[in-house]
């Protein structure tokens, strides 16, 4: 049934039965540190709350008093405002964001002519769902330690004159028959390929060679053998009954696509509900939203594969467990499944052949053109720097020094090329290495197209002015073709001319506006060859041993493009929780065995043991290691990304792991540990917020039970509706209230749905949330000490199977270990090894926005309060930080402001400098010091929906609303619905009539807003 489960937040938890009591203890300090930030306050061993308010006090007095002193500086308005921009009311721009890793079609938020959030481009279907790092790029575009302008042997200089050192360079290079060679990132722009063609032509030794941290290079090689093509191919999992996948993260950045947005809506439940099957390693996103879950170390997983593809293609009888489940399960769906792989080409090469065989509908036939690295030609190109051959060389915002295995090398063998050119936006290897420093324009100061799949033509544009002297690459090809100020080198004008060949009848201006619109390729993958005895053969080859190591992509960091954005540093892991780190992932069982401990100290902050790692040879010191529940025992991850020097206050965190990586084989064996003695401080969110340990949170069930069992069954029933016992019987809790209910039905009433079987864990949605309303970056040492600021988390809950119910299990008299059963502790209980592999749920938990609220009871001064609209509203300026109101929410979703997180040099994040501020949002004020914050709702947004639609006399369509709050709109799967429930015909009214429905805590009466849909797992 749907609570016959015991849900735990950490291995933490199996350990000690009173670790819930502890944290709530902790999660409200007596001690406030004053003296951290109030210059001149006496030092104390602890500081009272009276103290810490008289302090507050006097130093708000304090600084109102010095602001009258402050000098008088005035502002200078619009002498001839610009058409577009009316002040308070934003512009929406269609774009296209690429920054050489991740690609979406956006529509870009813009006040008074500054990008503030990106949002999805509902034109564009799912190549317009945003993930985290689509809605932190935002960020990115102020950053502030960027290249701000030109250099020349170090120093400043003008774009002339580098200009001049440029086409000093491609002339000698010319003149002397050697290589000029623009280095770059997969860039499918077809504007750009014809400019660079035209760059060849007058400088006929020009080579164009693509270079990518994270390549994809096994993905395409095995594309080119199985497809004839160098593209990757598309898949759509909505008319799928089964998936199964092979150490793939396809839902998170598999093949250059998600492909959650499919995922979620074929995983409807119901008789055709799409189950899943991951064989894994690593605990991924992908693996953690799966229905059954197999753990087996690389090499395993390699011999699964063959085994499947053996009996599918060949017709061989598979031996093992696995394997034998997988096969019979594939025969009996056909076409209607699909199988994903990743590891290496061989991987790949064998999945492609079996989605042949079984005729896959999910395999559309559509080309991916988003990647184009190739492994040879690289290695050509290389070979030509080595042998002197290259005169000059143009890096495009790539740094293949940080991120190539060999890096070390070829820094060397820079020393041979005379003239190198980085197109950069940090100090970063590359910038060192290089004579002459162009800063490259941000995707959102630039102009551009893209084909990034079959049919598909996209637009970008600029939504800001250059705020640095920087210029994107196409701007300076075009110089160095045309020659210095000739007429023609202005690349919006060369787009537009361009464009014309593509887009046919439609205008440039009405593309722009659409952001998208089809084109005429018509190019499409089609089965014609591949190797599968040489595949095979290929993955027989793969030494096992004792350690293999996968490396992997987070989903906050990615390749680490944006690894100098706080925003994506500070985003809670989805499955460690685990922030401003990379880290070894571990089973608990090698922990054990190879001495390796996780252990929380006093303040419930965890700590982890540091080892030194060492693969075939290559050696990476001081990596901490994360005990990670799901992890195959013989097998450790590790994010790759991180460890970036030179590259911004940021993104120097964690270790770089790309030495590791030769661009084809993210699995690979050989692996040693040596313990350093040395501990790691974790910043994890996990194991604060606890919801006073109370079960039945995050609600799942069986398809089987879901289909044939009634909700309400009296006695198998998986949602019962809750019932208060009362001295007249049995009554329905929403009957039963303390308060006089008042009529709600005079205007929007709001809602938000969250379907636990659509939630990803993905963190969009944090993110989202963070760019509209102004959320700070606190750091790691904060994030410590419990001090998160999101107004939205996302919970990720473990469960497993048990034989007593937690309910009979407590009645017994049973602490948690006892009924979950503990290896570590040696103690038998109703679960065996919960640790080991665990079922997953994620549960984004928000303000609740309750109709009874507890939190609006014990306010002092009325700082917050309820609307008829539904939402609790917070009046910052009323409150004064009793924290009352966070002590009495029973969801923990309330957040204190130790500090003043703007302007203050302890948080060098963006609101720490004025450029890094621009991405704030004037609709919602930046909190200070001493007071409470927390979700609203977006009601900046739900407002001036209203008010909008009140001005042009009419109602507000489902679909206004919906994109209104943050949340909702980033969610690229709908797991996510805001609405009126006022409004019959709305999404959220229907959601409200699931039978999936549940209220989170319904049984303490507060009556939330928010509700949620139980999670079905579609298991035979």
């Amino acid at each position: 049934m749907a609570s016959n489960k015991i849900q735990f937040r950490s291995i933490h938890e199996l350990k000690d039965p009173a670790l819930n009591g502890k944290l709530a203890l902790k999660e409200f300090q007596e001690e406030i540190p004053v003296e951290d930030f109030l210059e001149g306050a006496e030092k104390t061993d602890g500081t009272s709350r009276r103290d810490f308010l008289k302090l507050l006090g006097f130093s708000t007095a304090a600084v109102t008093l010095a602001a009258c002193e402050a000098p008088v500086i005035k502002t200078i308005p619009y002498v001839v405002k610009p058409h577009e921009i009316i002040p308070g009311v934003p512009n929406f721009y269609a774009s296209t964001y690429f920054d050489g890793f991740d690609f979406a079609s956006v529509l870009v938020k813009t006040r008074e002519g500054r990008p503030i959030k990106i949002d999805p481009n509902p034109a564009a279907g799912d190549l317009g769902k945003t993930n985290a790092r689509a809605q932190a790029s935002v960020l990115s575009l102020y950053d502030n330690d960027k290249v701000k302008q030109p250099k020349l042997d170090g120093k400043d200089e003008t774009f002339d004159k580098v200009d001049d050192f440029v086409l000093k360079g491609l002339n000698e290079a010319q003149s002397a028959g050697k290589k000029i060679v623009l280095l770059s990132q997969s860039f499918a722009s077809p504007t750009f390929k014809k400019l660079f063609a035209e760059f060849k032509a007058k400088y006929p030794t020009a080579e164009l060679v693509t270079y990518d941290a994270f390549p994809y290079s096994a993905a395409l090689d095995a594309a080119q053998e199985v497809f004839g093509q160098r593209a990757l191919p598309v898949y759509d999992l909505k008319g799928s009954e089964l998936v199964v996948a092979f150490q793939a993260d396809f839902l998170g950045d598999y093949n250059a696509a998600s492909l959650e947005t499919s995922y979620a809506a074929a995983r409807v439940p119901g008789a055709t509900m799409l189950r899943h099957i991951q064989v894994e390693s690593n605990m991924s996103l992908t693996g953690a939203n799966s229905d059954s879950r197999y753990r087996v170390k690389p090499s395993d997983v390699n011999k699964a594969l063959v085994e499947v593809y053996n009996a599918i293609v060949a017709g061989a009888n598979p031996t093992s467990k696995v394997a034998t489940e997988i096969v019979k399960e594939l025969k009996a769906k056909g076409s209607k499944a699909v199988v994903l792989a990743d590891g290496s080409k061989g991987a790949q090469v064998l999945a492609h052949l079996i989605n042949q065989k079984l005729g896959s509908v999910a395999f559309t036939g559509k080309a991916n053109f988003l990647k184009e690295f190739d492994k040879a030609r690289y290695q050509e190109f290389l070979g030509w720097v080595n042998a002197g051959q290259v005169g000059v060389l143009i890096t495009n915002n790539v740094d293949p020094i940080y991120s190539h295995h060999k890096g070390q090398d070829f820094k060397k063998s820079l020393t041979k090329v005379p003239y190198v050119i980085a197109v950069t936006d940090k100090k970063n290897e590359m910038y060192k290495a290089a004579k002459a420093v162009i800063p490259v324009a941000h995707w959102l100061e630039s102009w551009g197209d893209m084909e990034p799949q079959t049919g598909v033509y996209t637009l970008m544009q600029p939504t800001i002015q250059k705020i640095y002297k920087s210029r994107q690459i196409e701007e300076s090809l075009l110089v160095w073709k045309n020659g210095k100020n000739s007429a023609a080198n202005n690349y919006y004008d060369y787009l537009k001319a361009n464009s014309a060949s593509v887009l046919g009848g439609t205008s440039f201006n009405k593309a722009l506006y659409n952001g998208i619109i089809a084109s005429a390729n018509a190019t499409t993958l089609s089965y014609t060859g591949g190797n599968g005895a040489q595949a095979v053969a290929e993955l027989g080859n793969f030494k096992a041993s004792d350690l293999e190591l996968v490396l992997y992509t987070k989903t906050s960091i990615g390749d680490g493009t944006q690894a100098n954005n706080p925003w994506l540093q500070e985003l809670p892991d989805p499955l460690t929780r685990m922030s401003w780190d990379n880290y070894l992932t571990m089973s608990p069982k090698d922990a054990e065995r190879l001495g390796i401990d996780n252990d929380l100290n006093a303040r419930m902050q965890l700590d982890g043991s540091i080892v030194n790692l060492t693969v075939n040879g290559v050696k990476i010191e001081n990596v901490p290691v994360f005990i990670q529940a799901g992890q195959a025992d013989g097998s450790v991850g590790l994010a790759l990304g991180y460890g970036k020097k030179d590259s911004g206050a940021t993104a120097d965190t964690g270790v770089n792991a790309y030495p590791l990586f030769d661009g084809s084989n993210l699995v690979i064996s050989n692996v040693s540990l040596e313990k350093t003695g040395e501990d790691h401080e974790f910043a994890g969110v996990q194991l604060q917020n606890t919801l006073m340990g109370r079960y039945d949170i995050a609600k799942e069930v069986p398809l089987a039970d879901f289909i044939n069992v009634a909700f309400d069954d009296e006695h198998k029933g998986w949602n019962k509706p809750l019932e208060y016992h009362t001295i007249s019987g049995a009554l329905p809790a929403g009957k039963i209230d303390l308060w006089d209910a008042f009529d709600d039905t005079d205007g929007p009433h709001f809602n938000l749905s969250v379907d636990l079987n659509s939630c990803t864990g993905c963190g969009a949605c944090i993110i989202a949330c963070q760019a509209e309303n102004n959320v700070p970056v606190v750091g790691k040492e904060e994030i410590r000490m419990s001090r998160d600021m999101f107004w939205l988390r996302i919970d990720r809950y473990y469960s497993s199977k048990q034989d007593l119910t937690v309910y009979e299990g407590l009645a017994q008299g049973k602490a948690v270990p006892e009924l979950y059963g503990s290896s570590v502790l040696g103690i038998e209980g109703a679960l065996e090894n919960p640790a080991e592999n665990p079922d997953v749920i994620f549960q984004p938990v928000m303000c609740q926005h309750c109709n009874h609220a507890p939190c609006e009871t014990v306010c002092p001064v009325a700082a917050t309060s309820h609307s008829k609209q539904g939402q609790n509203h917070m009046a910052y300026n009323r409150c004064i930080g009793t924290r009352y109101c966070a002590n009495n929410c029973p969801y923990k979703v309330r957040r204190f402001n130790w500090f003043t997180y703007n302007l203050n040099d302890k948080f060098d994040f963006n609101m720490n400098n004025d450029l890094g501020r621009m991405v704030l949002n004037p609709d919602v004020v930046v909190r200070t010091r001493g007071v409470m914050e927390k979700c609203s709702l977006c009601i900046q947004e739900t407002q001036a929906t209203i008010l909008n639609a009140k001005r042009e006399n009419r109602k507000v369509t489902d679909t206004e609303f919906q994109n209104s709050c943050a949340c909702a709109a980033a969610c690229s799967t709908g797991a996510m619905q805001f609405g009126d429930m006022n409004d019959k015909e709305s999404s959220v009214r229907k959601l409200y009539s699931s039978n999936r429905r549940y209220h989170l805590l319904e049984e303490i009466g507060t009556k939330p807003n928010v509700f949620y849909h139980t999670k079905v797992r579609n298991r035979v």
